[in-house]
């Protein structure tokens, strides 16, 4: 029963905002501002940066600038175009010592910057029910968008294949995700495991704020 009413009140918080996005005219420009340490947000599959926007407007509320890939559009794109885009994005905006705020996908395609030739201006990544290890749901899915997080697909295995970035790398995942039953743990990262479900809704859980916080004040 618990995991039911998570499912439901995961699918409520993902309708609800996937909704005002639809009908959200805010200027990304307007959150570039601020003196802290500069972020870059990576959205999840079918997301925009407006369905972080929550988030997005706390992080700016405390000096940072964050920053959106919009290029990114919907995220639909292989992870390695997407990665390809934010690493693109870096080296254009001239932009240094970023921490990423990913949720989902977009830790799989923020790893991957991490990795790659602009490795340098990212100082570590917040990411937040990411399927670093896959889903095997993926393979029951239509499309090839969505069945690309397979656990034996070979994006997912390349990204597993690199280690060395993940202690740079703070994981927040409930105790029962309704689309990774694998979980989001990644081997040598921070992880964080919430006491609540959900896919969507824990991007609103207070503990990953929180955890945003720890990061930048540890990359300095």
């Amino acid at each position: 029963m618990r995991r039911a009413l998570w499912w439901l009140l995961d699918y409520a918080y993902a309708a609800r905002w996937q909704l005002r996005a639809c009908f959200n005219r805010t200027d990304p420009q307007s959150f570039a501002t601020g003196d802290r340490v500069p972020v870059v947000v990576l959205p999840g599959v079918y997301e925009t940066w407006k369905f972080l926007q929550p988030l997005i407007e706390q992080i700016h509320g405390r000096g940072h600038p964050v920053h959106v890939v919009e290029t990114l559009r919907h995220n639909r794109r292989p992870v390695a175009d997407a990665a390809a885009e934010v690493t693109a994005f870096l080296a254009a905006a001239d932009l240094r010592d970023v921490v990423l705020v990913a949720h989902s996908k977009g830790g799989l395609a923020g790893k991957l910057v991490m990795v790659g030739p602009e490795t340098e201006r990212v100082a570590g990544m917040l990411a937040v029910a990411t399927p670093f290890s896959g889903s095997r749901y993926a393979r029951m899915m239509p499309g090839q968008t969505l069945r690309a997080f397979s656990p034996v697909h070979p994006s997912i295995l390349e990204i597993a294949r690199h280690q060395s970035v993940n202690g740079c790398v703070v994981s927040v995942f409930g105790e029962f995700d309704p689309h990774i039953p694998e979980g989001s743990e990644l081997v040598g990262a921070r992880n964080v495991r919430l006491a609540t479900g959900g896919h969507f809704r824990i991007l609103a859980h207070p503990q990953v704020l929180a955890e945003f916080s720890a990061l930048v004040t540890t990359d300095g």
